[in-house]
């Protein structure tokens, strides 16, 4: 497993980058991945009531989904190892300190963090002094 495991390193050396592209998370009980390809989702997951996909608003807007709550991705540049431990509960303390919910979403190389559209300036900036500081 690549990727930085030691919490510390992994908070201090982050650099949060907030995507400009807003993302709806919508669900799908009679559509497959496949059926959702070309809706350029950025995730997607199987869930037992049905298909999870994280689509930009536009694509949702073609599905009549666009109405739902829009969130931004931020993005840890840290490269973390899936088998690190504490960065989600770190991340997700920062922002609860703010009133921020968060939907993590952990990927091979980062972990992406996704916020309400009109709370992510001020998600970015919890992000950004939680690293300044370190633990």
């Amino acid at each position: 497993m690549t990727g930085e495991t030691d919490l510390n390193t992994l908070i201090t050396q982050m650099r949060p980058m907030l995507d400009p592209e807003p993302y709806v998370f919508c669900t799908f009980a009679n559509r497959t991945f496949q059926d959702l390809v070309d809706y350029d989702a950025i995730g997607l997951f199987a869930e037992t009531e049905g298909t999870t996909a994280i689509l930009p608003v536009e694509r949702a807007r073609e599905l009549g989904l666009a109405d739902a709550e829009w969130f931004r991705r931020i993005t840890l540049t840290v490269h973390s190892s899936l088998e690190a431990v504490g960065l989600t509960a770190a991340i997700a303390e920062a922002l609860t300190k703010e009133g921020i919910s968060a939907n993590v979403v952990a990927a091979y190389f980062h972990d992406h963090v996704f916020v309400p559209a009109e709370r992510a300036g001020e998600a970015m900036d919890a992000l950004r002094n939680l690293a300044h500081k370190g633990l």
